[in-house]
């Protein structure tokens, strides 16, 4: 029987396709790192304040990239190129979620709602990240080899969730209500497209290392094109919706750092 976790075991137990899951995984935090840390840097002095907590949030990403390729490295791997269509970070940009890396690479400051739309974007992302590290400890929080890592990740992932309800029920008390609601709306429902096909992609790289007969990949198919009609049909409220966390201030200070694997 098909299961999340029995998937996920048969993954990490083939050295090429944990290689292969692990590049894109360091791959897209690598990238997240890189924006956060260019959008911290071009913060308008408006909204100076944000800037340490987007740039740990960078941090943060950095930090999970290096942890992924150390888990490689712990296994004698290298990291391999990340096939275009598995590229989360990589379509989200092509779709229009995420600030545009032309705009990153100048020198000018952005503008307030740059960084607004920047927030709404991480709101609807950052549910996607958080949901599947949920998974993956839930299933493998104590694994020898993962564990440890998984567990660390997702605390950051409900770090980063959490600042970004705080910080848009703040700019939306300020008077940006009705542009965060269209943002969200509109970045919920083009990323619970991306993430499908991304889904379908990576799941066809798999299949392809792991040698998966035509039955068992066309069932983990529909079983993604059956998550995508749930989202579409009402899903996709959960990555919209805004509540003051409990984790308040959850990127304030340092970040943590990596521990050795």
């Amino acid at each position: 029987m098909l299961s999340a976790r029995s998937l996920f075991q048969e993954i990490i137990d083939h050295d090429d396709s944990f290689q292969l899951f692990c590049s894109i995984a360091a791959s897209g935090e690598a990238q997240g790192g890189w924006e956060n840390g260019r959008i911290a840097a071009l913060v308008p002095a408006g909204m100076a304040d944000l800037a340490p907590r987007i740039a740990r949030h960078g941090a943060d990403e950095d930090k999970h990239g290096r942890i992924f390729n150390a888990l490689l490295h712990k296994r004698g791997l290298e990291p391999v190129p990340v096939p275009p269509g598995t590229d989360y970070t990589m379509l989200l940009e092509q779709h229009g979620i995420g600030l545009p890396h032309d705009k990153l690479r100048r020198e000018e400051p952005l503008t307030e709602e740059d960084i607004v739309v920047y927030l709404a974007h991480s709101r609807v992302t950052e549910q996607r990240a958080a949901d599947q590290m949920d998974m993956l400890v839930k299933h493998f929080g104590h694994h020898p080899e993962l564990g440890k890592a998984i567990r660390m990740i997702c605390n950051d992932e409900e770090n980063h969730l959490a600042y970004c309800h705080e910080e848009l029920l703040r700019l939306a008390a300020a008077g940006h209500g009705r542009t965060i609601q269209t943002v969200l709306r509109e970045s919920a429902l083009t990323e619970i497209k991306v993430y499908r096909d991304v889904s379908l992609a990576v799941m066809a790289e798999m299949g392809r290392v792991l040698r998966w007969p035509r039955a068992k990949s066309a069932a983990l198919s529909a079983g993604i094109q059956a998550m995508y009609g749930y989202e579409r049909f009402g899903g996709w409220h959960r990555m919209i919706s805004l509540r003051m966390p409990e984790r308040r201030g959850a990127l304030d200070g340092p970040p943590t750092v990596a521990p050795a694997f």
